[in-house]
């Protein structure tokens, strides 16, 4: 049996394992495609499990510190605002649209993170204008395709408001159906971001993120019928997929005003901090990476942070790197469940406790993600379903970096490089040609 010519990944953004294992009889058409096809229950991440880096992992197989999105945001310690790694020009490794183009097959991406700039045939990119002197309209016709970028507002622009869910969700899901009728790409990407919203906001189990599951479960139906409407249901295999879970929070630790404290870098009223830093925090929410420079006295610093409440855990860079991180960081700091880090230099405690009525706001947050993939009930989880895919196959676990090598032999693909996961062959039919 020959391989299928199209492919549709759904990213459910915060998609953890324990929605499925307990919410299956409640999401009729993930329950439908699970039972159907194969689930791969227990899907470990990439660390630090943030959705930047997850992404990128999930369409080219390797570790952060290989493909080198490393974190959401840039290192950009004088900026409130860093730059997201927007780009794709900031990915060091192939990805999977590029290997489909390469072979002459038609792209789609709406919302993928870090897609900005690549030459994707439909691609609706996720970037935000954060420079007082653009706008949304202008940053994502330069990041986006053009053309496809104004039909698509003009046919459905009138379904968002702004960034904001569940409308964005809508916005993003009529595109892609529209798309997937009308256009037919051999690769789908599409990021849905409604519950990690709502994770964030009001918690990982509040009654407004299973609300949320409940809408994506519905979205895709909805995609998988646009496939019926373009004559390619037959011939198309669906992946969908989490890039983290959260945890609940209740506590954050501003670590650059303990450094400000001890001179080591100089606060500013915005909380940002002068280029004169010596050592610096940058969160990665659950976890944080330690940059220093022109510093030698490591054991202080260690002795320092290690008395921090809420500080779980402490490896150096170089075990950092071991595990996919920046291998550019001096030390990696994973957060107690129930704490996470920010950035911020000129808070009243280094300590302090998540005000109720502060959640929303940039940095306060109810729910996160970022800490260690290998944190109980934390992983993400995978389904899969399509003439190439195996019915009723469970997998029990399996990593993040085993879906692009997947996802490659689903369209017939193959990349050049060695990988450090390996393709699922257990989902697939017998016969099914090896690439």
């Amino acid at each position: 049996m020959a391989t299928n010519q199209h492919l549709v990944v759904i990213s459910l953004d915060a998609l953890g394992f324990r929605d499925l294992r307990e919410h299956q009889a409640e999401l009729p058409v993930l329950n439908q495609l699970m039972t159907g096809g194969a689930w791969v229950k227990s899907v470990t991440g990439i660390y630090p499990t943030l959705t930047y880096p997850s992404h990128t992992t999930i369409i080219t197989g390797q570790y952060p510190s290989t493909h080198g999105i490393v974190n959401n945001t840039k290192l950009q310690p004088q900026r409130r605002s860093p730059d997201w790694y927007w780009y794709q020009k900031d990915v060091k490794v192939p990805t999977l649209y590029d290997l489909a183009r390469q072979k002459k097959l038609t792209t789609a991406a709406f919302l993928w993170p870090v897609t900005a700039g690549s030459k994707i045939t439909y691609n609706l990119a996720e970037i935000f204008p954060n420079r007082i002197w653009t706008n949304q309209v202008l940053v994502s016709l330069k990041a986006s395709s053009p053309l496809f970028l104004l039909q698509m507002n003009h046919r459905y622009g009138h379904l968002r408001n702004g960034i904001k869910q569940p409308q964005l969700d809508e916005f993003i899901t009529a595109c892609a159906v529209d798309t997937i009728t009308h256009k037919r790409p051999n690769l789908t990407l599409i990021h849905l971001v409604d519950m990690d919203s709502m994770r964030h906001r009001y918690g990982v189990r509040s009654k407004e993120a299973m609300a949320a599951l409940q809408r994506l479960d519905a979205h895709v139906g909805q995609l998988i019928q646009a496939t019926k409407a373009a004559g390619t249901f037959a011939d198309t295999n669906f992946a969908i997929l989490g890039d983290h879970y959260q945890i609940n929070v209740d506590h954050m630790i501003h670590l650059n005003t303990l450094f400000a404290q001890q001179g080591w870098l100089t606060p500013r009223p915005d909380q940002t901090f002068e280029d004169d830093w010596s050592v610096m925090a940058k969160t990665a929410d659950g976890a944080t990476y330690i940059y220093t420079r022109d510093f030698d006295d490591l054991a202080q610093l260690k002795d320092l942070i290690s008395q921090v409440t809420g500080v779980e855990s402490i490896i150096n860079g170089e075990q950092a790197a071991q595990r996919g991180a920046d291998p550019t960081c001096t030390f990696m700091l994973e957060a107690e469940a129930g704490y996470y880090f920010t950035d911020e230099s000129r808070r009243p405690a280094v300590v302090e406790p998540v005000h109720p009525a502060t959640l929303g706001q940039p940095d306060r947050y109810h729910g996160v993600h970022g800490y260690d993939p290998t944190k109980p009930d934390y992983q993400t989880t995978l389904v899969l379903n399509g003439p190439a895919v195996k019915a009723g196959v469970t997998i029990e676990q399996a990593n993040l970096v085993d879906e692009a090598p997947t996802f490659a032999r689903l369209l017939g693909l193959h990349f050049n490089e060695s990988l450090p996961g390996k393709c699922l062959d257990g989902i697939f039919k017998e016969g099914l040609d090896e690439v």
